[in-house]
C-alpha cells in the first residue's frame, strides 16, 4: 500500500518521541500490506477498528495514541487523515476528521 503522507507520521513522533518506533513499524507493515477489505486489516490487527467511510482506527503505543487512516482499496492507497493522543481521538469524530 502506498502511504499518503507519511510527513504527518513524522511530525507527530518529532512532537511525540516514544512513538516514533511504533509509527515506523505500522508504516513498514502497512506499505508491505496488500489490503483488499476491511477483514484484512482485521485479521492483521485484531484492535483496529472499522468506522465506515473506509477508515480504520489503529491503536498505537498500547492504546496511549490513535492513527485514523482512510483506504482506498482499488487504488491501494493509505490516506493519514488524523494521529493523537487517546484523549484528543476522543474529542474528534472518525469518521469525519481530516489533517489540516
Amino acid at each position: 500500500m502506498r502511504i499518503i503522507s507519511k510527513k504527518h507520521l513524522v511530525a507527530y513522533w518529532t512532537r511525540h518521541p516514544g512513538t516514533e518506533q511504533p509509527l515506523k513499524a505500522w508504516h513498514e507493515e502497512a506499505s508491505a500490506a496488500r489490503w483488499q477489505k476491511p477483514q484484512d486489516i482485521k485479521n492483521q490487527y485484531r484492535n483496529a477498528s472499522v468506522v465506515g467511510q473506509n477508515r480504520v482506527v489503529f491503536n498505537i503505543k498500547g492504546n496511549d495514541h490513535r492513527l485514523i487512516v482512510a483506504i482506498a482499496y482499488q487504488f491501494g492507497a493509505i490516506y493519514i487523515k488524523f494521529i493523537g493522543t487517546h484523549a484528543e481521538y476522543d474529542r474528534i469524530d472518525a469518521a469525519t476528521i481530516n489533517m489540516e
